[in-house]
């Protein structure tokens, strides 16, 4: 946005007046049109009221009375923004507010407000208050968009996409099965949030209906935070696969069995597991690599372990990169497994999720959004998955980050500060209006 522009959108605040109706497109200048951290924060907190933990932070996992409760606070601040709400087909909340060219796509902005069990009060909830800030300040100040706003709380993100993933027409019929956190199957999940299960395909949104999706997010890790910057553009969401590990020694009595005659199926699941972290440690990259999981069999203390299962988890941004990482450990397997006289076999489970770049030229959008408003900001991944990702398939996709404190998430001490969180407001309304104002043209 250059200087003649923001002039001349000052000009017509002065002239028109705050309250006054602007025209479509028209921007308030940034002294005038701002979100209101202390509104921000106290709607967080507000929301934290519904599943609250006695020790700090919320359990409102997705269809259970907390979320109910919660999806409705969320429609009455959806009303109070001048927003008309309803509920898609798949749980979906979205609050609509008109442009002026109902012939334009539909630019839409949001998160979602479920958690996982004993999580903190920012993950997903900022993303759903800071649009609708966003909407309300353009409710309050007047101001026109010609393409209709459309803010979004996603159902069930955190058990799998179930929203997004119904939005984009990806969510396959076996995962309405699945029982969630709350117990209930997410069919009976969808239903008891005021979609319906057997006309998902009502909820889907064709490519081209949407002009683009904004996700503001908390980033859950620490970067942001420690380098003391203000604002993170994603440049796209990691994939992910992951693997079961088998190493197959021989169980055998731990005291009768000597040193130099054993094959133990842990020690060579050790040593693999301090070769991942040597791999993925050394090897050029953005990627990590994980074993979160380790079973021994038959698990007791004077049987030397015949069987060892353990995961494996690799994500980058580019399955390029991916791939690599996981043959230089199949290839370090190998020497184990002979040294060791333990076959190692990798079993990939078919949880894969691809890698999800934003849009490049919304990146460029949400970075000059906050140059405007005289805030720092760096390009980088996000190592967590969110609705994004699944909105990528069907429109420009853009996501901003502000700093976790510590990096601390999925635990009640997560906490991003009023200031960090209009910040993030901010360079969003501006992404917002800068996309009407013809930005992705």
């Amino acid at each position: 946005m250059n200087a003649c522009k923001a002039g001349i959108r000052a000009i017509l605040i002065l002239c028109c007046g705050a309250g006054a109706a602007l025209p479509p497109g028209a921007v308030a200048d940034s002294e005038t049109l701002a979100a209101n951290a202390q509104r921000i924060e106290q709607r967080i907190t507000e929301l934290s009221a519904f599943g609250a933990n006695p020790g700090g932070g919320v359990s409102r996992v997705a269809f259970s009375k907390a979320d109910i409760a919660g999806r409705e606070y969320i429609k009455e601040l959806m009303r109070k923004a001048g927003l008309v709400v309803r509920v898609d087909t798949a749980g979906n909340i979205i609050g609509r507010r008109e442009g002026s060219d109902p012939s334009l796509p539909v630019i839409m902005l949001g998160s979602h407000i479920d958690s996982v069990p004993g999580a903190g009060n920012y993950d997903g909830d900022l993303g759903v208050i800071g649009a609708i800030e966003v909407t309300q300040l353009l409710h309050e100040h007047g101001v026109g968009t010609r393409h209709t706003l459309e803010v979004v709380s996603f159902t069930d993100e955190e058990g799998g996409l179930i929203g997004s993933l119904a939005m984009t027409g990806r969510l396959g019929a076996s995962a309405l099965d699945v029982v969630s956190h709350s117990g209930m199957a997410i069919r009976d999940g969808i239903r008891a949030v005021g979609g319906d299960p057997d006309r998902l395909q009502l909820a889907r949104r064709k490519p081209g209906e949407l002009k683009a999706f904004v996700e503001l997010h908390i980033e859950q890790g620490a970067v942001l935070h420690e380098d003391g910057v203000d604002i993170g553009v994603v440049e796209g969401i990691v994939g992910i696969r992951w693997w079961d590990v088998t190493i197959d020694g021989v169980a055998n009595h731990a005291g009768t069995t000597p040193m130099n005659r054993r094959r133990d199926a842990l020690l060579s699941a050790a040593e693999l597991t301090l070769a991942v972290n040597r791999i993925a440690t050394t090897l050029a990259g953005r990627h990590v690599a994980t074993v979160g999981r380790i079973r021994a069999e038959p698990g007791a203390p004077n049987v030397i372990p015949g069987r060892v299962v353990m995961s494996l988890e690799i994500r980058d941004l580019a399955a390029e990169q991916i791939e690599l990482v996981h043959q230089a450990i199949v290839a370090e397997a190998r020497s184990i497994a002979t040294a060791r006289q333990t076959p190692i076999s990798f079993a990939e489970i078919d949880v894969a999720s691809a890698p999800a770049p934003t849009h490049e030229r919304m990146r460029r959008i949400i970075a000059g959004s906050a140059e405007l408003l005289g805030l720092t900001h760096k390009l980088m991944p996000s190592g967590a998955g969110h609705d994004a990702q699944d909105m990528t398939h069907i429109a420009p996709t853009g996501m901003i980050f502000v700093p976790s404190v510590g990096g601390i998430s999925h635990s009640p001490k997560e906490y991003t500060s009023p200031k960090d969180m209009a910040n993030g407001t901010n360079v969003l309304l501006r992404t917002v209006l800068a996309i009407d104002d013809g930005a992705l043209d």
